[in-house]
């Protein structure tokens, strides 16, 4: 059965987020079990940014779900960081309220003393939506709203922000220019992100490190620093290492 605990005591310095699933198994309402998840673990050192990547349907999302606590049903272990680590996430759709401004959707996320209290000037500055902080989700473009719903996770300086594919279906002029959103907001608040994705030349231009997922269940099957200076990661170097990994790793870069 799974187990949830926190590492380390009162004084100490953030440790380890330590994934350890020995079976997640999904049942159906005919009673058929389908296996997802076997001996898949995997540390995350803090305030690095890791992506999980593998094809469509191998349990990269209920990775982040066990890890947020949204599914318990599992054999394993997942132990914290101590103190208690403040989680966010931000998940493929937005998922903004259609009723509340974009201000008050991001100050949702804020603990009820400090909502109306919070400056979120620097935020907003940095995401480009000083001027939208009145508007409605329905006023959005699907790249605004994806900012807003960043906004939203960074508001709460997460020490853990869990990214579920946050830029698929964009435009990839829109997808870059969130990428690079991102890095700043991950740089200035040393927040530790996990981000699932199937785009491998996006994981190797935002990652430090990439963890290969494959097989029926799944499991990790590389585990890949990224050597390249992030300024260094486009053009024959990028290419080079992509190549790399592709001849190393077929079975999940191709698939």
């Amino acid at each position: 059965m799974k187990h949830i605990s926190i590492a380390g005591g009162p004084g100490q310095r953030p440790g380890r987020l330590k994934v350890r699933i020995d079976s997640k198994t999904f049942r159906s309402a005919e009673g058929t079990a389908a296996e997802v998840l076997r001996d898949f673990s995997f540390e995350l050192r803090p305030e690095t940014f890791t992506c999980l990547i593998g094809p469509s349907g191998c349990g990269k999302t209920t990775t982040l779900r066990l890890i947020l606590g949204l599914d318990q049903d599992f054999a394993g272990e997942i132990e914290l960081p101590s103190p208690p680590p403040r989680l966010a996430a931000v998940f493929q759709e937005p998922r903004l309220l259609p009723w509340r401004t974009v201000e008050q959707n991001v100050r949702l996320a804020l603990p009820p003393a400090a909502g109306r209290t919070v400056d979120l000037d620097g935020l907003f500055a940095t995401l480009g939506l000083q001027d939208l902080r009145g508007r409605y989700p329905e006023e959005l473009s699907l790249g605004l709203a994806r900012r807003v719903a960043l906004a939203r996770a960074f508001a709460v300086m997460p020490d853990i922000l869990l990214l579920d594919e946050p830029f698929v279906s964009l435009d990839e002029h829109t997808a870059d220019r969130l990428r690079a959103l991102l890095l700043e907001l991950w740089r200035t608040q040393a927040t530790t992100v996990l981000m699932v994705t199937h785009n491998v030349r996006e994981a190797a231009r935002l990652a430090d490190r990439l963890l290969l997922m494959n097989g029926h269940p799944a499991r990790i099957v590389g585990d890949v620093p990224v050597p390249l200076a992030r300024a260094a990661r486009q053009g024959e170097e990028l290419r080079r290492f992509l190549d790399e990994l592709t001849r190393a790793h077929p079975e999940t870069v191709l698939a």
